[in-house]
């Protein structure tokens, strides 16, 4: 339902007035309390199979000087006959709960919050007849609202207006929005919201490129979608065109160097077309949010939000957004039902990344990312292995009582990779790609779980082609299988011959002539990390210095770079890394590099000292997913 301004601000005046009033009918709270000691694979209370959501419509007021979203969440229900309907909610204030289509029939019904679990939440439940197909939850957003970021001016690029930005993925949502927070059940949403006049609004769904005098943006997602790809962003932003359906927000400051950085995004859409069939959302966007955002980039339909980390001046870091895009069919398009089934979503997503990777760029270029990835994941299945819960290294997991933020390890990612890259090579690729593209076009706009995919799997492809393939063994069983495919790559070979020389004594830098010394810009991003990686923990201060001298790590601007540096610069003690580190923990808020930062100083007393005197200024830099994350590294 779309709402004339005159009618969004005559219910903005209703609903501000509401959020004063204490809510006006309770009932027994012991129903609730027994919902929480039961087990939820969907990590969620809500009762889809008896009733469950089909359309949202969200009414917002969006309040900077007190950090709130007051908010009226306008649920359209396909109900079973069922009496009661339950939400997720975590951490929001809920003033009261209607029934009815229409604001001015709305009739007031009964609800109660229940017990809070520190993971899932508390559930909201609300009274129905067997016939109520509209539910309207009035609450507002507090402190407690994990998913939202809200930035104070200095903390932007601009310096002059606040930020806002949501993080919904896995079980976040929740935080700001009272809904059924489970992947499983894909819906629609509207929204009308109201912001400052001199800033724009932004969401997950058809986007304004400029902004209003009213300040009040109305968004349509008429494609279904699970709860965690609902997001908002609002802040001041400026669009620039990059193709016929494609392209860039951000800051005004940055936005020159957005057009620069990501002006291959059209091809990059074609390829993916090209390889798996049609884009199915219309547009593509991008919006750079500031240095807080915890992750590279996050897959929210029509609008990926990205860090500024991205920007490197080369576009050496584009894969990111390659990977985002790839989210269009896996992930967005085809979902994993439960977050046990995660895999789904990310191990397609990066061997779409990489096909794409490999169509624009080459094999070669190709071969490197996924030789990087494939470092990290054997590194993270060592740690997962002699850690409290080994199974995490299997595809299909069972994360039944912990946070489904558990399951976001490369496991998911790489091994999911691993295996489609070892299924492609046995059954060849032609075959694969005729298979993937069935595989998105009967899975659209829909959910599944490991077991059905590894049914259809077999079905359409491995029986058919007479195949005899370890599926088992891959999905469910610890580690990565011996017929795991090989990747070889001559650049990491010699880059990695260089970093055994330096390690030796050689100076590597000292040559006869200018022309064949080394420069950083002669090699990719991924060659830099082998090298690094390839590199002791127990060099001499001497080589540490020469590296630094020649390459300049520390400050080169590749956040991948410098973080991989930084960490060495800790395990060999080098002092000269802390004062940039210091830098970048202060303004970097995107875990992949904070994390590891983190973990390596704690484990000497001095710098964990160090540590904690720093995160002092930086936490409130992180958003709460960072903060999580460092908190509990730091035992705070």
């Amino acid at each position: 339902m779309k709402f004339t301004p005159l009618i969004f601000l005559s219910i903005l005046i209703s609903l501000l007035a509401s959020c004063e009033e204490k809510p006006k009918k309770k009932i027994d709270i012991k129903p609730a309390v027994e919902i929480v000691k039961k087990s939820f694979p969907q990590h969620s209370y809500s009762n889809i199979k008896e009733v469950h959501t089909t359309h949202l419509h969200l009414d917002l007021d969006v309040d900077f000087d007190k950090k709130t979203i007051y908010g009226v969440a306008r649920h359209e229900m396909k109900n079973y006959g069922a009496k009661e309907a339950i939400f997720d909610i975590k951490g929001l204030k809920i003033q009261k709960v209607t029934l009815g289509h229409e604001p001015e029939a709305e009739i007031e019904t009964n609800y109660v919050v229940g017990e809070s679990d520190s993971i899932l939440g508390e559930p909201l439940t609300v009274t129905l007849d067997s016939a109520t197909t509209f539910v309207n939850i009035y609450y507002q957003t507090t402190e407690k609202s994990e998913a939202l970021d809200w930035l104070d001016p200095e903390m932007t690029g601009g310096k002059k207006l606040p930020f806002l930005y949501s993080q919904g993925e896995a079980i976040l949502t929740r935080s700001w929005i009272p809904l059924q927070d489970v992947p499983s059940n894909r819906i629609t949403y509207s929204a009308d919201v109201k912001v400052p006049k001199e800033m724009l609004a932004l969401m997950s769904a058809e986007n304004p490129v400029e902004k209003n005098e009213e300040g009040i943006y109305h968004f349509e997602m008429k494609q279904a979608i699970p709860s965690y790809l609902i997001a908002i962003a609002v802040g001041d932003l400026v669009y620039e065109k990059l193709g016929e359906n494609c392209g860039v927000y951000s800051e005004p400051n940055l936005i020159d160097k957005c057009v620069y950085e990501f002006e291959e995004l059209p091809l990059m859409i074609k390829s993916a077309e090209k390889l798996f069939g049609k884009y199915q959302w219309e547009q593509y966007d991008i919006v750079i949010l500031p240095y807080s955002f915890p992750f590279g980039g996050m897959e929210n339909p029509r609008l990926t939000f990205a860090n500024p980390t991205l920007i490197a001046g080369d576009r050496s870091l584009v894969s990111v957004i390659a990977h985002e895009l790839a989210h269009s069919w896996s992930g967005n398009y085809v979902t994993n039902k439960t977050w046990n089934d995660f895999w789904l979503n990310e191990g397609f997503t990066v061997y779409i990344e990489n096909r794409i990777m490999e169509d624009l760029y080459g094999t070669e270029v190709a071969d490197m990312l996924a030789l990087i990835e494939f470092q990290e994941l054997e590194i993270e299945l060592k740690t997962i292995a002699a850690g409290p819960h080994p199974y995490d290294t299997h595809l299909k997991l069972f994360l039944d009582g912990r946070n489904p933020d558990d399951g976001m390890t490369t496991v998911a990612y790489v091994k999911g990779a691993m295996f489609l890259k070892t299924l492609e090579t046995r059954v060849g690729r032609a075959n694969f790609d005729v298979f993937l593209k069935r595989y998105f076009k009967e899975y659209g706009f829909k959910t599944l779980t490991t077991e059905e995919f590894e049914n259809f799997l077999r079905e359409h492809l491995l029986n058919p082609m007479r195949i005899k393939f370890n599926l088992k063994e891959w999905l469910y069983e610890d580690g990565l299988p011996s017929n795991c495919v090989k990747i070889e790559s001559k650049r990491f070979n010699n880059i990695q011959a260089l970093a055994n020389k330096l390690a030796l004594g050689e100076d590597i830098f000292k040559v006869k002539w200018k022309k064949d010394k080394i420069k950083r810009e002669d090699y990719t991003t991924q060659e830099w990390l082998a090298f690094i990686r390839t590199l002791p923990d127990t060099l001499p201060q001497g080589t540490m210095a020469l590296i630094d001298k020649n390459l300049n790590f520390k400050a080169c601007g590749n956040s991948e770079i410098m973080a991989e540096w930084f960490v060495l610069g800790i395990q060999n003690n080098y002092k000269a890394v802390f004062p940039p580190m210091r830098k970048f923990l202060i303004k970097v808020g995107r875990r992949k590099f904070i994390e590891p930062i983190f973990e390596e100083l704690v484990k000497n007393a001095d710098n964990k000292v160090w540590a904690k005197d720093l995160y002092k200024t930086a936490r409130n830099n992180y958003h709460y997913i960072t903060r999580s994350t460092v908190d509990e590294i730091l035992n705070n």
